[in-house]
């Protein structure tokens, strides 16, 4: 099929203002399931979630429900007087980042006309506001969590083994909702590293970009959703960024890429967007696109809100090329029981315990080849497969995953596993091998027997990212000690539905023969202040060509170095 230039997409959506006049009007009931349901409730009896509830919010004060945590701007302007109109509304929507810096909010809604539908449809939700329980209202305590688990406890050398037989019980705990305030990192306080290392600032990006990976010829690059571009860092020293360029701008919302072909001297770069995969011709050295992007895959799935990140990964010999879709629910509770046709015909086109309904294709790893064709399902069951990494020894597919929430404290770990072709790790219906998930219960037992139980399972509710496995050549005059080759750095970003914060640090998983031990310990901390404050939360990591560590922090923009010091070399 002849490439579609990117200048044809632009066309195609500057015309559908007017091509909805002979359309389905949006429905804004839909677009909420899509965008806002994650996070959000409209429906006053329904338990706390990350966001405040939406019904009533026409009207009401900005950042006005108690027990939130929200950006210091969304908190003045609630301050100030400032009211949720639909004008504002339709701001804040369009890019909540810009709307109010140092938001917590991943998702925006870039269509205009599907912004105006979901506005006028929360003006019609009312509901008597709840006072907010304690769990989400209230400073946290540790009475209801493992304290054991948490920041506070954290510290660089500390290890930490969760085990698959030794869960908590459902609902053992409240469920909290305890979305992390950001605050401003305090003067003169750097993140805590192990003894013989030190950490060092290598560069600030304003746009706050999450994702970072290596090129083949050393240079960085970072993917902002928030800004829609993406950067080129490059060091001609390793100990700081002295070249920044935007290699590409006005995106749909990037997150992963991947160079491709495979080695040396890449040709493309991959790009996913939210619900499209593009490439740009590449060569080594570029900082800027040398071209318009050529779609590749024009759709991933039929509705592509919730979660919106897309990671990329190619195969060892580039024949394949991975792409990781998060589900567009917490456990796919309004697909019903069957899909519309036999479950046999089903699986036999989206994979073992692939889900229907909003959630087809989601929760899943979807394999094609470079051009885009031969579309397949890889592997099922993943509830939101954030990180995406081939081992660069084995092979191997790896995903580190945001695993469910509304079971309490402790349950289930989020994980860290290779995914191999054709397995199912439980979602929606079993999380952890055969644990079946109790509001679910009875629906599929026929894929007890077949959910895989991950690799290495993580503190719940850490939100496991960024993830690469150290390596460092010889020559590379800022090499980790021996030990640390061929274990991987793990970037744990922290989440909300846990009354003891855990995440917001930089882990080190042990590794043997490539493959998880099933231990990790702690290597960079220090970014959380409190139960409810925290000034960093670390998304990726990556290894400069001169052995140090690169850790990127979405909140305050900031990138880290991690480098020996004489003495930690000397070692």
């Amino acid at each position: 099929m002849k490439p579609i230039r990117a200048a044809l997409s632009l066309c195609l959506f500057l015309t559908l203002p007017l091509l909805a006049a002979h359309a389905a009007p949006v429905d804004g009931a839909k677009v909420f399931a899509t965008n806002c349901a994650m996070c959000h409730s409209v429906s006053p009896d329904m338990q706390a979630l990350a966001g405040p509830g939406l019904f009533n919010v026409l009207g009401r004060r900005v950042a006005g429900v108690p027990g939130y945590a929200y950006s210091k701007a969304l908190a003045a302007a609630g301050a100030a007087g400032r009211t949720w109109t639909a004008r504002e509304l339709d701001r804040y929507l369009l890019d909540p980042g810009s709307y109010a810096p140092g938001t917590t909010m991943p998702v925006n809604v870039a269509d205009g006309e599907s912004r105006a539908a979901l506005v006028a449809w929360l003006g019609t939700v009312r509901g008597k506001q709840a006072a907010p329980a304690a769990s989400s209202g209230s400073t946290p305590t540790s009475a209801s969590a493992s304290a054991q688990d948490g920041w506070s406890a954290d510290r660089p050398g500390r290890i930490h083994e969760v085990r698959a037989d030794r869960l908590a019980r459902p609902f053992a705990t409240p469920s909290a909702g305890n979305s992390p305030q950001t605050v401003a990192r305090p003067a003169g306080v750097a993140p805590s590293v192990p003894d013989g290392f030190e950490a060092n600032l290598w560069a600030t990006d304003p746009d706050r970009g999450r994702l970072l990976v290596k090129a083949p010829n050393g240079d960085l690059f970072m993917s902002s959703m928030p800004k829609r571009l993406i950067k080129v860092f490059r060091s001609s020293t390793g100990e700081r960024a002295d070249t920044v360029s935007v290699f590409a701008k006005d995106l749909n919302r990037p997150f992963g890429f991947a160079f491709w072909p495979v080695g040396a001297e890449p040709r493309y770069l991959y790009v996913a967007y939210v619900n499209s995969i593009v490439r740009f011709p590449y060569r080594n050295g570029d900082l800027v696109a040398s071209a318009e992007p050529e779609v590749v895959v024009p759709t991933l799935v039929a509705a592509p809100g919730s979660h919106t990140t897309r990671t990329l990964a190619f195969s060892a010999d580039g024949k394949t090329m991975f792409v990781s879709v998060g589900s567009a629910s917490n456990i796919g509770e309004r697909i019903g029981a069957r899909p519309d046709e036999p479950l046999p015909a089903w699986e036999a086109k989206h994979g073992v315990g692939g889900a229907w309904g909003e959630e087809t294709d989601r929760g899943v790893v979807l394999a094609f080849d470079p051009d885009g064709g031969n579309r397949r399902t890889h592997a099922t069951g993943l509830r939101n497969c954030v990180g995406m990494y081939r081992h660069p020894a084995t092979g191997d597919l790896f995903c580190s995953v945001n695993e469910r929430d509304l079971l309490g404290d402790n349950l289930p770990p989020d994980y860290l596993t290779r995914v191999p072709a054709g397995s199912f790790f439980g979602w929606p219906w079993y999380y952890i091998g055969r644990n079946e998930e109790p509001r679910l219960k009875g629906i599929r037992p026929d894929l007890r027997d077949k959910a895989r139980t991950p690799d290495l399972l993580v503190t719940a509710h850490s939100a496991p990212l960024g993830m690469v496995v150290y390596e460092a050549g010889g020559a590379a005059r800022n090499r980790f000690p021996a030990e640390y080759h061929g274990d991987m750095f793990l970037a744990l970003h922290g989440s909300w539905n846990r009354t003891t914060r855990t995440g917001s640090k930089v882990v080190r998983v042990f590794m043997k023969d490539g493959v998880p031990a099933g231990k990790y310990q702690d290597f960079m901390t220090g970014f959380v202040v409190s139960d409810r404050e925290v000034w960093g939360r670390p998304s990726s990591v990556a290894v400069q060509d001169d052995g140090s560590l690169l850790v990127v922090d979405d909140v305050t923009g900031e990138i880290w170095r991690v480098s020996p010091t004489a003495a930690g070399a000397a070692r």
